[in-house]
């Protein structure tokens, strides 16, 4: 039977033991991460989680560009992670649109005002050959980035997560390490991270109210992502309006699927199928601007004229222009403030992990409301018509 404990507890307490009895020269390179995961058969998780714990002792140190090497033994001393300030806070965000870009500027803003450097990193979803993403890919990258963010010995982290669970492995180091962390746009609800995001269950009940009373009982959801939950949020808000107008919960109207993620024919065929129901919506509840954009286009080439024929209604106005014109309702994110609120909390975190004390302690979700804009509210209307094909 193998020694008992965690596996990368026991790699640590062999190469410590190695290292005392000089199987390694001071001062000379030490055994790789790929080479720890031969020798030991773990993960690379396993196997890095182990390097940065004798980083942290001070049995090895790290030299940038050229790898990791056996600390001088009278260098050899634990000393406190929090002793370390570099002024620099990483950023990862997943994608480049015109959301993620109004969080960032906010995110630059706040730095700016004091004093901090800024490294950017994009764990932007990767697309598999057939035109899906590859959220698997999108996963490993956004890991990978915060490794490389615990090697630069950041102060702090701002992260907007990529869709899917996060490595809990990677969560237990950070925390481990006292690096502090903040979540934008959405969180963890298995992870106790301090987070700012908007008020998604608003935004799903509010313009479902909206859409009620402006007659539309049969609304149809169409998501983008759907395993994250800023998602969850707005289709529970959605849901619960419903309840509160005594409508029924029609799974072909709310089922959580995506329709961004799909071809175009097969997008067209939800459409007609949504429409040529004996009671088909009068309204599309769409996730973000993007979905607003594609179902336009869609129903245009299926001539189905909007809002003649059936309505828009946007859970963000971020999309490839503004969407208002074509929408009856949209909902305004707070997205630069968001940016901004992340690093206030970010530095009084790193104040605290400074002071000695776990950032991680209190978590707190940092809740921003929302604004509605109506349709009615712009000078401009626009209208999609399109020949009805034979």
């Amino acid at each position: 039977m193998g020694t008992p404990g965690p596996k990368y507890q026991r790699i640590k307490d062999e190469l410590r033991a190695e290292v005392a009895r000089d199987e390694y020269e001071a001062g000379a390179p030490f055994i790789t991460q790929n080479q720890l995961r031969e020798r030991f058969g773990v993960s690379s998780t396993t196997a890095v989680r182990a390097l940065n714990d004798l980083v942290a002792e001070g049995l090895l140190v790290r030299r940038r560009g050229r790898g990791t090497f056996v600390a001088d033994p009278g260098d050899r001393t634990a000393e406190p992670v929090a002793a370390h300030r570099s002024g620099v806070i990483a950023c990862i965000i997943s994608g480049q649109g015109p959301y993620q870009s109004e969080v960032l500027r906010g995110i630059e803003s706040g730095c700016s005002e004091r004093g901090l450097r800024l490294f950017f990193s994009d764990s932007a979803v990767h697309m598999t050959d057939t035109g899906h993403a590859d959220h698997g890919a999108s996963l490993a990258r956004q890991d990978q980035a915060l490794r490389q963010a615990v090697e630069d010995r950041v102060d702090g982290i701002i992260l907007y997560p990529v869709e899917g669970p996060p490595d809990a492995d990677v969560l237990d180091e950070l925390r481990r390490l006292r690096i502090p962390m903040v979540l934008v746009d959405r969180y963890f609800p298995d992870h106790a991270i301090d987070a700012v995001t908007a008020d998604n269950y608003s935004v799903g009940y509010r313009l479902t109210e909206h859409l009620l009373a402006d007659g539309h009982e049969r609304i149809a959801t169409l998501w983008g992502e759907t395993q994250c939950t800023s998602v969850h949020d707005r289709m529970t808000g959605h849901k619960q309006a419903l309840r509160a107008h005594d409508q029924p919960l029609l799974p072909q109207l709310t089922a959580l699927r995506s329709y961004t993620a799909l071809p175009e024919d097969e997008r067209k065929q939800l459409l007609t199928e949504l429409l040529g129901s004996p009671e088909p919506p009068t309204a599309l509840l769409c996730a973000h601007g993007f979905a607003v954009a594609t179902a336009a286009a869609d129903l245009a080439s299926l001539g189905i004229a909007v809002p003649d024929e059936i309505v828009l209604a946007g859970m963000d106005d971020a999309g490839p222009y503004d969407l208002l014109p074509l929408t009856s309702f949209a909902a305004r994110l707070p997205a630069r403030e968001i940016g901004g609120r992340a690093v206030e909390q970010l530095v009084t975190r790193i104040a605290e992990r400074t002071a000695g004390e776990d950032p991680y302690r209190s978590a707190e979700q940092i809740v921003l409301p929302v604004r509605i804009r109506t349709r009615e509210s712009v000078p401009v209307r626009l209208r999609t018509v399109a020949a009805r094909r034979p």
